[in-house]
């Protein structure tokens, strides 16, 4: 075989989660609840509720159906191929189908990670200058914001993709991983790869660094606001709405960091360790969001009561008429 050929396989196989070949058909199931059962149904129930109720048609909201949107599309890159994998044995990736995947999975994670961002800042908004909310985060700024976390993603991946994409992939193409992941594509590599090597670090760095630093500057001055309101009542509420905020992005930023750094930094570590750490970095966050936000804020609660009541007509009703638009609590109270 020529060195072209053995250079340019034309697919890759996952070997799953390394190490763990007999327990994969086990660890597929509660994937798979997850995926099905939480991660579409949550998400997809989120976004119905958001767009069926003209109450929570605020910028909260707005930036929590594109977090849903984000999860759906990050989620099903990956799971499908993986239970694929763990179940059927169907391991064999197109070069073009892999390099995709790997795309989306890391894009994807820069716009979540940008969308948390807004909504720090939409929390700092609505707790820092709640009478000025609704004219500081219209639907073109908020439409803006998504945009911008949308442009920074491919900006930031489509160089690394595309190295990638030039580099010597040698045979055999055994990915490590049970994704086509950055780290473990790399690994094949039969040309200079520090480059795309540097680059993924930087790059990973600077979001999870730059992000965070924005977002616990604004929680900090949401606790300095929060602590000098007189109300228990007024406190336990905003503490309440940020805490939810904090428990998803905690829930994405340290297992997405733990896995870059242990993956790049110790090798001593079990493989498994490190490519399981990976699958929780993108099937959590997915599937914990839906849950944190629709348990745990009442609005969402209400938004969800009330379209399944509108699907429940009462004899002699007319329609719901403004009756839970929202809009006579929006004149004089317009912050969620």
């Amino acid at each position: 075989m020529s060195y072209a050929n053995r250079c340019s396989p034309s697919s890759f196989v996952p070997t799953g989660v390394p190490g763990l070949k007999d327990a994969q058909f086990w660890i597929a199931f509660p994937f798979c609840t997850m995926y099905f059962l939480v991660t579409l149904a949550g998400n997809s129930t989120l976004l119905c509720v958001i767009k069926a109720d003209a109450s929570l048609h605020l910028p909260m909201f707005l930036f929590l159906s594109m977090l849903a949107v984000i999860d759906l599309v990050m989620s099903t890159s990956i799971t499908p191929k993986m239970l694929g994998i763990f179940w059927f044995h169907s391991s064999a990736i197109s070069l073009d189908a892999c390099l995709t995947q790997m795309y989306f999975v890391h894009a994807f994670s820069v716009m979540e990670s940008g969308v948390l961002v807004a909504m720090a800042f939409d929390r700092y908004v609505a707790v820092c200058n709640p009478l000025r909310y609704l004219s500081i985060l219209t639907s073109p700024v908020v439409a803006a914001i998504g945009l911008a976390a949308l442009l920074r993603a491919v900006v930031f991946m489509s160089p690394l993709t595309f190295q990638i994409r030039r580099l010597p992939l040698c045979s055999p193409a055994v990915v490590d991983h049970s994704y086509c992941e950055h780290m473990a594509v790399l690994k094949l590599s039969g040309g200079d790869a520090a480059f795309s090597n540097t680059y993924s670090l930087s790059v990973s760095t600077y979001v999870g660094s730059f992000d965070s630093l924005l977002i616990a500057l604004s929680y900090v001055f949401i606790l300095r606001a929060v602590l000098s309101l007189s109300s228990p009542q007024a406190r336990k509420k905003a503490f309440s709405t940020c805490s939810s905020h904090l428990c998803v992005m905690a829930l994405f930023y340290i297992p997405g960091l733990l896995s870059m750094y242990m993956e790049s930094y110790h090798q001593e570590l079990p493989p498994h360790i490190q490519v399981l750490l990976a699958d929780i970095y993108l099937l959590i966050p997915p599937a914990f969001n839906p849950l944190i936000y629709g348990i745990r804020m009442k609005q969402i609660r209400d938004g969800a009561r009330r379209a399944i009541s509108r699907r429940r007509p009462v004899a002699g009703e007319i329609g719901p008429g403004l009756q839970g638009t929202g809009l006579g609590l929006m004149k004089t109270k317009p912050v969620p």
